[in-house]
């Protein structure tokens, strides 16, 4: 169930992007590309009020079951002013309490809540959320595993190059879709066994990267895959996040390549290190696998993101 008029869709971007160009909100969920890609799967839903944009989500990776959330407000002054944000926000409470839900925010990054404060003193509670921080690293040290913290996973990709010389990292474009598409369904297949929660966070992304790769220049998406004797093994999806920040929401590679993860990692911010300083790669949702892997990259500094609920 969608809690407002609007769904994300392809013709309703230009209209989301001027709120989420506004300012810099530098959390991985305020990008076009990540509502887009999770439309579906977790009811997107948004309208205008007040000059504000509210969002609204599911979150089908929780373990209690699906409770839609609201997204900060966003701002398409570039300011927040507290009433007319106060007036957003209850605009938003209103709209979940007619269709039978409790109202809270969710991935709220940390240094926005003192405008919530100024809007509401006293009326919330702020509720760190670990699990949805975000890692944020340096483009040019991912581009090349630069310094003495990445020297394992640059003897790595040295690995890879130097036993598939005659690799290809190239632009992904929607003539790549089919393929790119089998290439995900093969790499979920060789998982072995997972976490109920790890399981269905890769069905629905397989479910939702088969409209992504259908439609990567409609929305924006920046995308890129290694291939090995013409085959792709190794892609890598993301999105514009403000003005110095790409987010790297999809990395896959085929492990049976040593080193290849590294390469599409390295291959990636390459091509994006004259553009873009910073590289967001997303939360790890408490699985700790995920967590060992994002600081063995030496993040240069989280995002830090609240749960917000009235008191």
């Amino acid at each position: 169930m969608r809690i407002f008029d609007n769904e994300v869709a392809t013709e309703s971007r230009e209209v989301i992007e001027s709120y989420l160009k506004s300012m810099e909100y530098r959390a991985s969920g305020l990008t076009f590309t990540s509502l887009y890609m999770w439309r579906d799967i977790n009811s997107i839903s948004w309208e205008e009020a007040g000059g504000y944009l509210c969002i609204a989500s599911d979150n089908h990776l929780e373990e209690s079951g699906a409770r839609p959330f609201a997204f900060l407000p966003l701002t398409r002054t570039g300011a927040y002013e507290p009433e007319s944000l106060r007036q957003a926000v209850l605009h938003a409470k209103a709209k979940f309490q007619d269709a039978g839900h409790s109202f809270f925010m969710k991935l709220v990054p940390f240094h926005l809540l003192e405008h919530l404060h100024d809007a509401f003193p006293g009326e919330f509670i702020y509720i760190p959320d670990r699990d949805n921080y975000d890692y944020v690293y340096l483009t040019a040290d991912l581009a090349e595993f630069k310094g003495r913290d990445l020297h394992k996973k640059k003897n790595h990709l040295n690995y890879f190059r130097n036993h598939f010389p005659e690799y290809r990292y190239d632009e992904m474009t929607e003539d790549d879709a089919e393929e790119a598409i089998a290439f995900i369904k093969d790499f979920n297949a060789r998982k072995g066994d997972l976490a109920p929660n790890e399981k269905k966070l890769l069905e629905h992304e397989e479910l939702a990267m088969q409209d992504v790769f259908r439609n990567l220049s409609k929305t924006g998406y920046i995308s890129g895959a290694i291939r090995i004797d013409g085959r792709i093994e190794a892609i890598s999806i993301g999105g514009r996040l403000g003005r110095s920040t790409v987010v790297c929401h999809i990395e896959k590679a085929n492990t049976e390549f040593r080193g290849l993860y590294q390469a599409i990692c390295s291959e990636y911010c390459k091509k994006l290190a004259g553009r873009f300083k910073y590289v967001n790669r997303e939360e790890d949702m408490g699985l700790q696998g995920l967590r060992k892997a994002k600081l063995s990259l030496h993040p240069v500094r989280m995002v830090e993101k609240f749960t917000v609920m009235f008191k």
